[in-house]
């Protein structure tokens, strides 16, 4: 949605790391079982993804969903950006309860062409699973089971949630209450992302 609607590149270390499963290259074999069971992949391999990505596409913005996911990655990221002579300017927590993520999970669908999500509860792609964007088929995706999330919340718990005091230190963190609609999150992102770029 990001994209569409702001033309700003959107990726995460997920969509990288199943590409490269998918193309069944070196990297993508070595991280599927990681990736299936749950796992978070190494940060080695996670910051040279991500730093090959933001030179090919960060030059005029961009948007990491899922990353950073540990300290070391956020460290690196703000040490990537110097380099490069860029500024991160938000950072965006989606505050989601445990229950949510659950439904989320249980009910989510991706187009396997474009990353398009949603949920199987949608009206719309109940009867006819096909992306509207690109007529890709939407799936479940093979990680999504309530086993592999037990394992993602604890790391989240024990990993990621320490990246907010991280971020809230130099004041670009701005949290969000994502249990709500689509529509009325993606608004609030909007909104803030509008304040970033008209400055």
């Amino acid at each position: 949605m990001i994209t569409r609607h702001f033309g700003i590149p959107v990726t995460s270390p997920g969509a990288i790391l199943r590409r490269e499963r998918d193309l069944g290259t070196p990297l993508g074999q070595e991280t599927a079982e990681v990736l299936r069971s749950g796992g978070l992949v190494s940060d080695k391999i996670i910051i040279e993804l991500v730093e090959d990505w933001l030179r090919l596409h960060g030059g005029h913005g961009f948007v990491f969903d899922g990353f950073p996911r540990t300290l070391p990655q956020a460290e690196s990221l703000m040490s990537m950006l110097t380099k490069l002579r860029t500024a991160l300017d938000l950072v965006i927590w989606l505050e989601v309860s445990e229950q949510t993520v659950r439904d989320r999970i249980t009910g989510r669908l991706q187009c396997g062409e474009c990353g398009f999500t949603t949920s199987s509860a949608s009206a719309q792609f109940a009867n006819r699973p096909v992306c509207p964007y690109c007529d890709g088929r939407l799936e479940r995706r093979n990680d999504d089971d309530l086993g592999v999330l037990q394992t993602r919340l604890q790391e989240f718990h024990t990993k990621t949630e320490p990246l907010g005091a991280f971020y809230k230190k130099i004041s670009i963190l701005r949290r969000i209450d994502g249990n709500r609609d689509r529509d009325a999150v993606f608004a609030d992102i909007s909104k803030l992302i509008e304040d970033k770029t008209s400055k």
